[in-house]
């Protein structure tokens, strides 16, 4: 407002000069300042007019709620006739005094979401903008910026928003159901009974209703068969087994979805068979079908599992029957035969040493020992055998002299990583009574901080990496991410307290592959920076983008949550949920895996669902969430490979 538009509000009282009556000395000085007024040049005059003014104006510019009110006419309400009246100001209102004693629930949210994120991010704003009410237009523009970049962050898009995908249509909207319960408008008792039952029942229900999307898929497009290709709405054959349904059942059973647990059991009992002219693979037969099977027998009692896992275990018997009683990696479960793949006489070091907790606990149920008398020949020749580097073993083995071949390379990923695993898992089944295995387990570990532990630039992650030749490879694939969960059940077990240190180093490693991505999703490999003045510690190849769905990451989560109760390891996997609905759930039905993870707008969907996507992943995110130790308790389960729990031999029935 220009100073001149308030001169004709100066307002100067005198007496007019014909009355000629001076009443008191007031009058006079009136007077007497009029003439002197008088007798100022007009330019003295007009720098008086203007000081006063200037001053009249920051006067009330100083005050607060004047302030506020310019601060509002700003932020788009201003009116464009500079020279009109300003508007009513409405009165601010202070915030309450801060009460003694405990803070208010909108407090106590605040609090805990500076300390450890917690609970669907968008009760958590709510919650706290109702406790600190804005009065101007520009900080409620601020709060719903704050808030819409809040939900974006946390993976919630508008429900309008899809990608076509080869002529499929894959949703991004908001991730579950009960998210889209906890962003109505409810009153403030609502609230709090909502934040009482958070995060654990709205996240188990979330994991539920992504169960549920997947079955639909499965149902809809590849009942019966391997596995779903939700794109395309068609299916996969493997094996021609219902490996999907068969890897899924125990987490139906866990995760208290008995109508679909039901169906698939009805399938089980009227359509399953073993007695086909197939090929299967001896090592993901084991862990899926067998394991699966075993679990789902002992979790409900049901006699038809475990005559079903009968059936296929002595099927697979014939794999076992080499020269050097390592097993093929192919077995013919209709014609009895097996045999080593076309291209080698070799199998893998990781297959062939991850089957024995289920052939083990066959024997066990059907007192017939040649199951675990197979399995248990390999671990001994194992032990045995040269061309390990401090426990550290190579990824192949040959079938007819039992010898380790390309040597020379040393990994913690493909081919050799759940040998590690199973040496741990075998000993706690049972009953840490083997002493060989806990000695090759414990100086396998000690390999690998030897010959394969590093720390990345610019953040010093710490990681696995891999020895080829004596030369290291800052290489990692994310089936490397088993490991936190493994070191962390060791130290349950009463090993070396530091190895669950080096647990929570490498589970932020495996969390900060998700995190660094653009989509939120970790890719099948990394290679992390070593140089100095690297500017990220994680680069991907570009044939390395991909994203299987995979669960070890969320499995090293459940292992470290459940023993540490620190929390931020349920959000980390409530984030990583989030980013599955978001770039991986097909509209029709199902999850997909995708190309590349680099790539938000256009993730490059495979078209293909893993059966361990709902054998393992889901079911890991569940028991992730949930608060109840004795929902598969550690200390009377241990876990295949394939996330099936088998029993504890001490504490079995």
């Amino acid at each position: 407002m220009h100073p001149g538009s308030r001169q004709g509000y100066v307002s100067i009282s005198f007496v007019g000069q014909g009355s000629g009556n001076y009443n008191n000395s007031k009058q006079w000085r009136r007077q007497s300042c009029w003439r002197k007024w008088k007798q100022l040049s007009r330019l003295q005059r007009s720098l008086i007019l203007f000081t006063l003014v200037l001053l009249f104006i920051c006067g009330i510019a100083s005050y607060p709620t004047v302030t506020e009110q310019f601060r509002g006419l700003t932020d788009g309400e201003q009116d464009t006739d500079t020279n009109s009246v300003l508007r009513p100001i409405t009165p601010h209102v202070l915030p309450e005094p801060v009460k003694q004693g405990h803070p208010s629930l909108p407090e106590q949210l605040s609090q805990r979401k500076l300390s450890n994120k917690r609970g669907p991010p968008v009760l958590q704003n709510r919650l706290q903008r109702n406790g600190n009410t804005s009065d101007t237009a520009v900080e409620d523009k601020a709060a719903d910026n704050k808030k819409k970049k809040n939900r974006e962050e946390e993976g919630f898009v508008s429900p309008l928003v899809i990608f076509s995908w080869r002529g499929a249509v894959i949703d991004t909207d908001k991730a579950t159901e009960s998210i889209k319960d906890g962003e109505k408008e409810d009153s403030p008792a609502k609230q709090e009974v909502k934040l009482s039952k958070e995060p654990e029942a709205g996240w188990l229900k979330a994991v539920q209703e992504a169960f549920r999307h997947a079955w639909k898929g499965y149902k809809d497009f590849a009942w019966g068969h391997d596995e779903l290709r939700p794109i395309s709405k068609s299916y996969n054959e493997w094996f021609g087994l219902g490996l999907t349904l068969i890897d899924a059942l125990d987490t139906m059973w866990i995760l208290g979805l008995k109508e679909e647990f039901e169906e698939a059991k009805a399938w089980v009992a009227t359509e399953l068979t073993f007695n086909k002219n197939v090929d299967v693979n001896l090592f993901e037969s084991t862990i899926r079908i067998l394991g699966g099977l075993l679990s789902t027998y002992h979790l409900t009692g049901d006699t038809l599992f475990l005559d079903r896992a009968k059936d296929i275990g002595s099927r697979l018997m014939p794999a076992f029957n080499t020269p050097s009683r390592i097993p093929y990696s192919d077995v013919n479960i209709g014609k009895g035969t097996a045999h080593p793949p076309r291209w080698t006489s070799d199998s893998t070091v990781a297959e062939v040493t991850s089957i024995q907790l289920e052939f083990k606990e066959l024997s066990r149920l059907t007192q017939e020992p040649q199951y675990e008398a197979a399995v248990a020949e390999i671990m001994n020749h194992v032990h045995k055998l040269d061309g390990k580097v401090d426990g550290l073993v190579p990824m192949f083995i040959n079938t007819n002299n039992g010898q380790f071949t390309h040597q020379g390379i040393y990994t913690l990923g493909a081919r050799a990583d759940s040998y590690y695993e199973y040496l741990l898992k075998q000993w706690i089944q049972g009953g840490k009574k083997d002493n060989q295995l806990l000695e090759d387990y414990l100086q396998a570990i000690e390999g690998v901080k030897k010959n394969l532990l590093q720390k990345s630039s610019p953040n010093g992650l710490t990681f696995v990496g891999e020895l080829s030749h004596g030369q290291f490879s800052p290489k990692m694939d994310h089936l490397v991410c088993f490991l936190p969960g493994t070191l962390a059940l060791g130290a349950h077990n009463g090993l070396p307290a530091d190895h669950m240190d080096l647990a929570k180093q490498l589970m932020e490693t495996c969390y900060q592959m998700y995190v660094q991505m653009e989509t939120g999703l970790s890719p099948e490999i990394v290679h992390f920076n070593m140089h100095q003045g690297s500017t990220r510690d994680i680069d991907v190849k570009l044939a390395d983008r991909h994203n299987l769905l995979r669960p070890e990451t969320v499995e090293s989560l459940f292992y470290l949550y459940r023993f540490t109760k620190d929390r931020k390891y349920q959000d980390w996997g409530w984030e990583i949920l989030q980013k599955f609905n978001k770039y991986t759930k097909v509209s029709s039905g199902g999850y997909t895996s995708i190309n590349n993870v680099r790539d938000p707008d256009y993730p490059s969907p495979r078209d293909k669902m893993e059966s361990f996507f709902l054998g393992e992943t889901l079911k890991y995110l569940y028991l992730l969430f949930s608060d109840d130790p004795n929902l598969i308790s550690l200390d009377q389960y241990v876990f295949n490979t394939e996330a099936h729990p088998l029993p504890i031999w001490p504490s079995a029935a």
